[in-house]
């Protein structure tokens, strides 16, 4: 049954995002940009919904009272990354416009790719680092100053369940230069979606958010380090079996 239902799962994604992907690159000639990420948005409810109802993937979420309230508050989500999934259900899930901070090859992906370049995110070229992390900034400084929230993956790459990843400063760095508060959040979608597989478990997902974290007189790597602990700390209070026979967790594999 879970691989029928993935099988379904994934026909109902391929099939909605070819239409869906059209209409937004038409339609980004004629509305702004919070309109097309609001546009975009729905449509990734909708594939956590159908993840919902074919795959039986739910989502359990605590600490939405830790998200800074105003219209135009700046924050840097920093997100345990362990499958597809928490990508789908962040910007469902968010009361904010999110820009993620992704390689530009994703933007030659056919449909989806194309839908994301008409988004004002921020994309990069890893092959320029120094360029590549200004232009993080200046784009960054610019989208919270809309009201735009910036969400990273601090380990840079999906980590298997029970372990983790090097956790990058890019995010408290970005954090700092901004001034904006850093947000931790613990996902446990790899109880159900795990890393790089095709057969998903239905199952609850755990979506922990934390405390915000004042960036201002911190240094990056400082500042990362209690991101890390507090994300590692609740992903063992959520996933115990997960982590269970290991007093701390092993370094993820490489996508």
């Amino acid at each position: 049954m879970p691989l029928i239902r993935s099988i379904l799962h994934m026909l109902w994604i391929i099939l909605t995002v070819i239409p869906w992907a059209l209409f937004v690159v038409v339609a980004s000639l004629f509305v702004n940009s919070t309109t097309m990420y609001w546009m975009c948005a729905r449509w990734l409810k909708l594939a956590v919904d159908s993840g919902t109802f074919i795959l039986g993937i739910k989502n359990r979420l605590t600490g939405m009272e830790n998200l800074p309230t105003g219209e135009l508050s700046a924050a840097v989500l920093l997100v345990k990354h362990q499958s597809t999934w928490e990508t789908l259900t962040m910007p469902a899930i968010m009361p904010h416009p999110l820009a993620y901070v992704f390689k530009k090859e994703l933007l030659y992906i056919p449909f989806f790719g194309w839908a994301m370049a008409r988004m004002d995110m921020i994309h990069i070229d890893r092959s320029q680092r120094s360029q590549a992390f200004s232009k993080v900034v200046a784009q960054g400084k610019r989208l919270m100053a809309q009201g735009t929230w910036v969400i990273m993956f601090p380990e840079g790459t999906r980590i298997s369940r029970g372990q983790k990843g090097v956790y990058k400063s890019g995010g408290t760095r970005l954090a700092i230069e901004t001034g904006a508060p850093v947000i931790p959040i613990a996902v446990t979608s790899a109880k159900c979606w795990p890393r790089k597989a095709f057969i998903k478990q239905p199952g609850i997902v755990d979506i922990s958010i934390g405390k915000p974290i004042p960036s201002a007189g911190r240094k990056p790597d400082e500042l990362m380090r209690e991101v890390e602990a507090w994300i590692e700390a609740e992903m063992r209070r959520l996933d115990p079996t997960a982590y269970a026979g290991s007093s701390s967790a092993t370094a993820g594999q490489q996508a």
